[in-house]
């Protein structure tokens, strides 16, 4: 094949990744912008750098660098304010021959005012790795529900506070639902799961943030308001 033709063709492979791209990006962002409208959240698509300083809590805000929010949804969710975003954040790497490598990640989440005081909470969906740390001592937060116990991974410097969050109806709750990340900061909850959601994934997370803070007894709503 002659040198010209290969490059050719090279070039029109290239240029129609970047117009699937564009052409993805835009779908996207209109299905969104549609959900959003549905849901009575306002939409921008412009980037925002400032995501990670207004929840500095939470670590899958804080990762890499050229870290910016974009289609971000915001308002009132059930007279809870909220927002909801795509956000990106860059790593780099070394090979053996020391080449600088540049990764792009990608992940979406939605971050609920939990309306009271709360305390710090990271619930997730347990790994291999966890086990493995498990193995050599570590240890996460365990729980009367066997099956709970070994599907999430509980880490709360009060153990107590996490009982409170975490009682049987809430265990089955999250054992009933999709699997996301849970982080609570001392006013805020995020749920996410390290990826892009599709649309209805906005939903899900919505309906798991939202029913174990709609879960939490009066006692423990009541001791938060007090401040005891």
């Amino acid at each position: 094949m002659p040198p010209g033709l290969i490059i050719a063709l090279i070039v029109a492979v290239i240029v129609g990744i970047i117009a699937l791209n564009v052409y993805l990006t835009a779908k996207r962002r209109k299905a969104l912008q549609q959900w959003a409208q549905s849901k009575g959240l306002s939409f921008r698509k412009e980037k925002d750098r400032g995501l990670d300083n207004r929840f500095p809590s939470f670590s899958c805000l804080r990762e890499g660098s050229d870290r910016y929010a974009y289609n971000i949804m915001e308002g009132q969710w059930d007279k809870r304010p909220v927002v909801a975003f795509d956000y990106h954040y860059e790593t780099e790497s070394r090979d053996s021959k020391g080449n600088r490598h540049t990764h792009n990640h990608y992940l979406s989440a939605i971050v609920f005012d939990c309306g009271l005081p709360m305390k710090p909470l990271l619930i997730r969906p347990e790994g291999l790795f966890d086990k493995i740390a498990s193995f050599f001592g570590a240890e996460d937060i365990n729980f009367e529900s066997a099956e709970f116990s070994r599907k999430f991974y509980v880490k709360a410097a009060d153990k107590k506070w996490a009982y409170d969050v975490i009682h049987q109806r809430a265990m089955q709750f999250l054992l009933d639902n999709p699997r996301f990340t849970l982080q609570f900061d001392p006013r805020f909850v995020i749920a996410y799961n390290g990826r892009t959601f599709k649309t209805p994934d906005f939903d899900a997370a919505a309906k798991v943030a939202t029913g174990l803070l709609d879960m939490l007894p009066d006692y423990v709503i009541k001791q938060q308001r007090e401040g005891v």
